[in-house]
């Protein structure tokens, strides 16, 4: 038995000596250790072992097999560790090196400019609210006075849902529900995206942002509505900007307007952009109609208002000379990332 014993060892000292890797220690613990192994032939081997003799070799027998996997072990664990270490040193980095430079992100230039606007319109009083992008055909159209043979109710202008809910086409929406829930007076700012069905093209798109203004009290008149405008061009262009307004028509304002500044591009003497009459329009707006007023359960005799309209896009086109609108859903960073 001793020297069967001295015979297992020698062998399996010879094979750990020489293993590379964890899966051949395993392989050669399961060669030795295994039910297929010598020492289960050992184990077996007892019974051929005389009574008196049989714990002393069963004894011997337990202490190869605790010594043959405790070299197992350690042999694994030493590998394991130069294993390890070889992996650190690859992955070794000189500190002293520069690092690379990590560009921070920047807001989206229509958001860039919505937050600038409504800090000027805060600074002259208005509060901020938002309105549904999913609308009633009350709220966004009835309610504004809309005829409802009006062309802005065609399927060619307007996503609809259902014959009652529909994308909202405007930021006009919001004008009736601010007069259900808001107590008197109101001076509300409204910013959000408006949709139409149109062709996408340099000029315009079926999704865009609009920002809407409200004011409605006792004695507000026209004029307020022409300083109001003027105040915050002037604020948003950082300079005294030439304005001229021209009667227009919308449903819901009686009488209404159109807005336009002189054509920044070209200082007004006409140029493309401008289609060589040296103006820009920007808004349009008006008194609040009297059958708005009613809607949202206001005097009209004794309250009046007014409201007005602009493109995001197109003021953000103007201050920065953009000649694309569709260039702001396009995630070119090329032109993102000059804002």
């Amino acid at each position: 038995m001793d020297e069967a014993i001295k015979r297992i060892k020698k062998d399996f000292n010879s094979q750990l000596e020489i293993a590379s890797s964890s899966s051949e220690i395993d392989q050669i613990k399961v060669r030795f250790l295994g039910k297929k192994g010598p020492i289960q032939d050992l184990m077996r081997s007892l019974k051929d072992v005389s009574r008196e003799e049989r714990p002393k070799v069963g004894k011997m027998i337990n202490d190869l097999k605790e010594e043959l996997s405790h070299s197992c072990q350690h042999t694994f664990d030493a590998l394991l560790h130069k294993e390890e270490k070889i992996k650190l040193e690859s992955q070794k980095m000189d500190v002293t090196l520069p690092g690379r430079k990590r560009f921070l992100g920047r807001p989206h230039p229509i958001t860039q400019i919505v937050t600038d606007i409504l800090a000027i319109f805060k600074e002259m009083g208005f509060s901020i609210q938002y309105g549904p992008n999913i609308e009633s055909d009350f709220y966004n159209f009835e309610s504004l006075n809309f005829p409802e043979d009006h062309p802005a109710r065609d399927m060619q202008d307007t996503f609809y849902f259902s014959k009652e809910m529909l994308l909202r086409t405007h930021t006009s929406n919001i004008q009736v529900r601010l007069m259900e829930k808001e107590d008197l007076p109101i001076r509300v700012a409204c910013p959000g995206k408006a949709f139409r069905n149109e062709n996408i093209s340099a000029r315009s798109h079926v999704f865009f942002h609009q920002i809407e203004g409200v004011y409605i009290d006792k004695g507000v008149s026209f004029g307020d509505l022409l300083a109001t405008l003027k105040a915050f061009f002037s604020k948003i262009f950082k300079r005294e900007i030439k304005m001229r307004f021209r009667a227009s028509y919308f449903p819901f304002v009686e009488p209404g307007l159109e807005a336009d500044i002189e054509c920044l591009v070209c200082s007004a003497k006409g140029c493309k952009i401008c289609k060589e009459t040296g103006w820009l329009e920007v808004a349009g707006a008006g008194m609040i109609h009297p059958n708005v007023l009613k809607a949202g359960k206001i005097d009209p005799e004794e309250y009046s208002g007014f409201a007005w309209c602009f493109g995001i896009e197109r003021l953000q086109m103007l201050l920065h000379n953009i000649k694309d609108i569709r260039l702001f859903t396009e995630n070119d960073q090329r032109f993102l990332s000059q804002f």
